[in-house]
């Protein structure tokens, strides 16, 4: 391909519409967990509270529940790709249940082994609680299943839970739409999977929610993700008024009588996030404007940022611990250093380690099981 041609086919990329609300949201998620982590795993941020008290606390705290942000997204997106008209059926779902292993583990995977190795190294210049003892190979391999917390062995990184969990809320989607077609037996039923979910986000938010034992599986958190999901169908604009108003009726139900009778704010933030998507989930921009392109470009590499981002910390603790003054003004350029280090460090990691990934693990999983693999 000539040079004008790529410059045509990268400014045809450039200006392809994309969700901008949903990267937007994402994006903002994102940094929040980075700075949780890095407020909540110290030791810089340790030296950073007496100058600012207030702020490294509610980043230590509070700022984790912008993860429900990526659930209710997740749910979103995955009826998007699964059941996009709320119609049940599927007819491989192990084929979409290895695709999206096949998404998520990979980069993972690589990202668990520099956790590992950062861990190692920063053990080396610093004595502190967020450095995992010597990684063994059935850690390692309960990691690369995605059942490290099921099986319960300590994660190697922080957030590694939330990908396990992913994992589990799609392919229980995805067998509900398999189970629910085999129950339709081929006829339309456009009200089933909304009348499944809407039971399940009860059942999680009034049971299960309620329970810290289940935190390491799908129905804890069911909740966020039928949000999620529902919010996609609800905002479809071939449904009625009417029906559009059932399907918000059966959401907001369950979650005011869950808020009432024992409130969480990661629960109200998540039932925001699907109002939100509900209303302008589905609005496409296009990346003319230097803010939105810098939108886009971030929350494409959003995931990567997320994996990336505790070693990379992990090593800016150690080298500052080491090397800087534990005073709090040193300590937080320290912290605005590991945050930028992260974002650097995601845009590498998507380049050269998703990316590539991904392409090849798709490509085996086509010539492998042509069938099982959607277009």
């Amino acid at each position: 391909m000539s040079g004008v041609a790529r410059g045509e086919a990268g400014a045809e990329d450039a200006v392809q519409p994309q969700f901008g609300l949903i990267n937007l949201l994402k994006v903002g998620a994102a940094q929040l967990i980075v700075l949780h982590h890095l407020a909540f795993y110290g030791p810089m941020s340790d030296h950073v509270r007496p100058l600012l008290p207030a702020l490294i606390d509610w980043l230590g705290s509070s700022a984790r529940i912008a993860v429900q942000v990526f659930l209710v997204i997740g749910g979103f997106l995955a009826a998007k790709s699964l059941s996009p008209s709320g119609q049940p059926g599927m007819d491989y779902p192990l084929g979409v249940i290895w695709r999206r292993y096949v998404k998520l583990a990979p980069p993972f995977i690589a990202a668990t082994l520099l956790a590992a190795v950062a861990s190692s190294l920063a053990g080396g210049w610093m004595s502190h609680s967020s450095i995992s003892a010597p990684a063994t190979l059935s850690q390692l391999s309960a990691h690369a299943l995605l059942l490290h917390g099921v099986l319960g062995y300590p994660s190697l990184s922080a957030g590694a839970w939330y990908v396990a969990i992913d994992f589990q809320l799609y392919a229980l989607m995805a067998l509900a739409l398999w189970l629910g077609g085999r129950v339709a037996g081929g006829r339309p039923r456009p009200w089933l999977m909304p009348c499944l979910a809407a039971l399940g986000l009860t059942l999680s938010l009034l049971y299960f929610n309620l329970d810290a034992d289940w935190d390491n599986w799908a129905p804890y958190f069911f909740g966020s993700y039928g949000l999620g999901m529902m919010a996609w169908w609800a905002s479809d604009r071939c449904r009625k008024p009417g029906a559009v108003a059932l399907l918000l009726l059966m959401v907001l139900l369950p979650v005011s009588v869950a808020l009432f009778l024992d409130f969480r704010s990661r629960v109200a933030l998540a039932l925001v996030v699907a109002c939100l998507l509900f209303l302008f989930g589905r609005a496409e921009t296009v990346s003319t404007g230097r803010a939105w392109s810098a939108v886009n470009g971030l929350g494409k590499i959003s995931y990567s940022v997320f994996l990336i981002h505790f070693p990379v910390c992990l090593l800016v603790n150690a080298a500052f611990t080491r090397l800087a003054p534990a005073e709090p003004l040193w300590q937080g350029l320290g912290m605005l250093t590991a945050w930028a280090a992260s974002l650097a460090a995601g845009a590498v990691f998507f380049r050269w380690v998703e990316t590539p990934l991904g392409r090849v693990f798709q490509f085996a999983s086509r010539r492998l099981a042509p069938r099982a693999v959607p277009a």
